[in-house]
């Protein structure tokens, strides 16, 4: 009997041929759309969409919501952060807590073996017996860095059809061959929940007070005044609402004392950064002297650093040469050549 696998629908180009692709493995493929910011019975036009591909692709195609859950690991979160002054990344979590673990106990619900994404990834199994993330042959589109805090347990239950595509234009030609409505669908961009790309209208939305404060220099004198710390992020440079005559950027925010502290661009060159929340995947410990690849933001290159324990749950990545914006909040993937060795959230050594 074939085994089953659930895929996680969003009614895109990636899914949609994941989806195919399974199908043609021989898979039972049963397409779900994860309703997250919506109560039962409402769909969003995603929803809509993805059942008139899963019914191109002859599979069954169910909707679940997640609202509650969603809630509580994401947007929960991502509020909470914003208030301490730091710059959070909920695909992370909502990849962990929700893509992957809370669709994963629906599925067993559904009798499915597996569940499957359209990431652009691999999954292999090292000498060492452990499940790694590798990267994808689709450079530019790699997404192991929102994939670095997966657990072995659920990395056991995964199937990644795309991680053996060289680019996405490949998916696409497929997805156009076949005549599926997702073929031409553009790219999803920034966070699914904020429609605009407006975070600090959607935290004063959801409760979030806006307290004006100081912009201070490094040596704590004022520059002026700020207009909340949900406004501003680290490395940012516009928006700042006042004029110094030369380019100036943030720092850092002390959300203690309600101040941004603005310096120039060399002041957010660091060659140590701190992290903790640690996830790892290719070994059961980053080994301390070791040579590994680290990001400290999706965009950002990989810069050679070796890991120091500094307590039961914080680390300090210590890189040999200096790494731009490490911000509070956003997640530092290290990497084991095309392996992800593990992933943690960057925060502030006091």
């Amino acid at each position: 009997m074939a085994k089953k696998v659930v895929v996680g629908m969003s009614g895109g180009v990636d899914s949609s041929v994941a989806a195919y692709l399974l199908k043609k493995q021989g898979y039972e493929v049963i397409g779900v759309t994860m309703e997250m910011w919506r109560d039962e019975p409402d769909v969003c036009e995603d929803g809509i969409e993805a059942k008139r591909i899963a019914d191109q692709l002859g599979i069954q195609h169910v909707i679940m919501h997640f609202k509650t859950e969603f809630d509580e690991h994401v947007i929960g979160k991502f509020i909470e952060e914003y208030t301490l002054g730091r710059t959070p990344n909920p695909c992370v979590m909502c990849n962990r807590c929700i893509k992957w673990q809370a669709l994963m106990e629906r599925a067993k619900e559904l009798g499915a073996d597996y569940v499957a994404t359209g990431h652009y990834a691999k999954i292999e199994k090292l000498e060492n017996g452990r499940l790694a993330v590798r990267n994808s042959d689709a450079a530019s589109k790699d997404q192991t860095y929102v994939l670095c805090q997966l657990t072995q347990e659920q990395l056991a239950h995964t199937i990644l059809p795309l991680g053996d595509f060289s680019s996405k234009d490949e998916v696409r030609r497929i997805a156009s061959d076949l005549g599926l409505l997702s073929a031409d669908k553009k790219d999803s961009q920034d966070i699914c929940f904020i429609d605009d790309g407006n975070y600090a209208k959607f935290l004063v939305e959801h409760g979030v007070e806006e307290k004006p404060g100081n912009f201070v220099d490094k040596d704590g004198n004022v520059l002026g005044q700020h207009k909340g710390i949900i406004h501003y992020t680290v490395g940012q440079r516009k928006g700042l609402g006042i004029a110094f005559g030369k380019p100036m950027f943030v720092i850092r925010i002390d959300a203690e004392k309600n101040e941004v502290v603005l310096g120039e661009n060399e002041d957010l060159f660091t060659t140590e950064v701190y992290f903790n929340e640690a996830n790892n995947i290719s070994d059961e410990e980053f080994v301390p002297g070791k040579m590994y690849q680290a990001k400290v933001r999706y965009s950002s290159r990989t810069t050679n650093c070796t890991v120091e324990k500094i307590s039961d749950d914080e680390y300090k990545a210590v890189f040999e040469e200096p790494v731009r914006a490490a911000t509070p909040g956003q997640s530092i993937v290290l990497y084991d050549g095309e392996y992800v060795a593990g992933g943690g959230t960057i925060f502030t050594k006091k």
